[in-house]
């Protein structure tokens, strides 16, 4: 079996509200699934409903081929799960928590042992394995609460947030160690904020009040029609005043939509203008253009608009 995780129709309603509509994707074994969306959108439903931690109102959800719905426990000693916050035991060590949730997870001695080592080793962690969790630094503690959902060595790993807060280095290490685990053949299923973790992952999905509006390959889901409207092409554009160029540029006839992007601005603009054309009218604003130059659509350029169309439907 190939397929690791699969939810056919999800929906979820508390009374009046729909927090999860119709959702159906599937997640191949091993890869990397990028769940995206809003604060509020029905990620952390899903996820709690393939834990079977929550009942779907209707739709089913299988992981490993287990019914979900019927047989919650018997998905539960298969997953892993890393949360956004730090919510281990502060007080104890990080042996100490590793002891605590082998032995959760129903770990004999001899097993435990085994795979403490193996955990701690993976995450680069075995020469703290006495200090207090608390002491820890925000990636140290990260490596930790990986190490925890490891454990008992599940198949499927949920990992909410898992990088925020913490900085670019621990952010990159902590990457390298979901790939490794991907080569493992674990499947990892991730919720993020930052575009360029949503571009590592092997799929993503989109999911905008409730509805799942956006499901495939970061490369394929650049190529959508909607996104790459017909006659149009996107630019960048490096101004001395970032500021400045975005307000000029939504007044040049022929842009269709700018944004910030960094200290650049991204326009999509009409394929009849030239870039040769939006620079003299941005030095016509008195903005110095320093570079400007053509470029494919980003994941944040897929989502934005994607996320406009709904909106325009009224959804």
């Amino acid at each position: 079996m190939n397929t690791a995780i699969t939810c056919d129709n999800l929906t979820k309603r508390f009374g009046s509200i729909t927090a999860v509509s119709d959702v159906s994707f599937s997640v191949e074994r091993g890869a990397i699934f990028g769940f995206l969306g809003p604060n509020g959108s029905g990620k952390s439903t899903v996820i709690r409903i393939l834990c079977g931690l929550l009942a779907p109102t209707s739709g089913e959800a299988y992981l490993d081929g287990i019914d979900v719905v019927a047989h919650p426990d018997d998905v539960k000693p298969r997953i892993g799960y890393m949360s956004q916050q730090f919510s281990l035991y502060r007080d104890l060590t990080v042996e100490e928590n590793l002891d605590f949730y082998g032995s959760i997870y129903g770990l004999d001695r001899e097993r435990l042992a085994d795979r403490k080592d193996a955990v701690m080793s993976i995450v680069a962690i075995t020469d703290r394995r006495n200090q207090r969790a608390g002491t820890l630094s925000g990636g140290w503690k990260q490596r930790l609460a990986l190490a925890c959902a490891l454990i008992h060595e599940p198949g499927i790993i949920f990992l909410d947030e898992p990088t925020a807060g913490i900085d670019p280095v621990a952010r990159r290490y902590l990457w390298d160690l979901l790939f490794e685990l991907s080569l493992r053949g674990v499947t990892l299923f991730v919720t993020t904020h930052y575009m360029d973790e949503a571009e590592r992952c092997t799929d993503v999905g989109y999911i905008y009040l409730s509805k799942l509006i956006a499901l495939g390959k970061p490369s394929d889901l650049k190529l959508l029609p909607d996104v790459n409207p017909k006659d149009t092409y996107r630019l960048e554009i490096v101004p001395d005043d970032p500021t400045r160029a975005l307000h000029a540029a939504r007044d040049i006839p022929g842009v269709r939509s700018s944004t910030f992007f960094g200290e650049s601005i991204h326009l999509l603009v009409d394929r009849a203008v030239t870039a040769a054309d939006l620079e003299r009218a941005l030095t016509g604003h008195g903005i110095e253009v320093v570079r400007i130059n053509e470029m494919g659509p980003t994941l944040e350029d897929v989502f934005v608009t994607l996320t406009e169309k709904q909106e325009a439907r009224g959804v």
